[in-house]
């Protein structure tokens, strides 16, 4: 039984840290709302009712929307608004996560695609950029300037991430490797993802079970954060083949919880405020 609590309380402490315990601002509280939206397109009484969890106002959540239409992040029509822009890629992106099943399972031929830097000079910026964009693509860093992965997925996905490497770096296709075992968890951070996908699962589990007896705005609102945690930490999964995925990978335990998470939510969403 001691056990049994010290691995809860452990597991609830490092949700917390996923979650974060910054107060989270009116932009990110509408961007995630429609980044996690079925059409990545919500009403504005949608919109200022999720705001509304965190206690941000009617009228902060209507001048938040403004600004992020004339900043491009949004486009606005008849009353609902949609992501545009780098929020729309990163829409992209969630949608690649939670689909990417059906694409890493599918037959991988054993090469690998490398990136690497070949331009002379770079300042920070260049740097911090390419660093994104390869993350962003699931590239690990072998050594620095040296990106790779598994050739298992599109290589037209994320367009503008792949420019970013297409301008700083050289592409090697259907390389081969020698990476062991442990070198490629370590790479992938295989180990760390897994502890951290089964705590949010854990997590998503708990606070389902509790949705039924706590209505609380406060718990709706720790539902919505730790949505907005899985969602990101699903974005993280190095979306490996088949044939290098450890056992009992948790991804697409994670990635279902997800959705019957944010199905309850949304759901529980409807039933308040409409």
């Amino acid at each position: 039984m001691g056990e049994d609590n010290r691995t809860a309380t452990a597991t609830s402490s490092r949700v917390s840290e996923l979650i974060g315990n910054r107060p989270l601002s009116a932009r990110s509280v509408l961007a995630s709302a429609l980044l996690g939206a079925d059409a990545a397109q919500l009403s504005v009484a949608e919109l200022v009712a999720v705001a509304s969890l965190f206690g941000i106002s009617d009228g902060a959540a209507r001048t938040c929307l403004w600004r992020m239409v004339s900043n491009g992040e949004l486009s606005g029509d008849g009353g609902s608004y949609a992501l545009a822009g780098r929020l729309l890629e990163r829409r992209q992106r969630v949608d690649e996560a939670s689909r990417i099943e059906d694409e890493a399972a599918a037959e991988w031929d054993g090469t690998w695609e490398l990136a690497v830097v070949s331009v002379e000079r770079r300042s920070a910026a260049d740097r911090l950029e390419l660093r994104r964009a390869a993350m962003a693509l699931h590239f690990a860093e072998l050594r620095e300037g040296v990106w790779l992965r598994p050739d298992n997925l599109d290589p037209q996905r994320l367009p503008s991430s792949r420019s970013v490497l297409d301008r700083q770096c050289t592409h090697f296709r259907d390389a081969a490797t020698d990476i062991s075992v442990d070198k490629l968890r370590s790479l992938f951070a295989l180990d760390e993802w897994a502890a951290d996908a089964r705590a949010l699962i854990a997590a998503m589990d708990i606070a389902l079970g509790a949705s039924e007896s706590d209505d609380s705005t406060q718990h709706a609102a720790y539902q919505f954060a730790l949505s907005i945690a899985a969602v990101r930490h699903l974005q993280l999964d190095p979306q490996l083949p088949i044939e290098l995925i450890p056992h009992h990978w948790p991804g697409h335990t994670l990635r279902s919880t997800c959705r019957t998470f944010y199905d309850a939510f949304t759901a529980r969403m409807n039933r308040a405020f409409r």
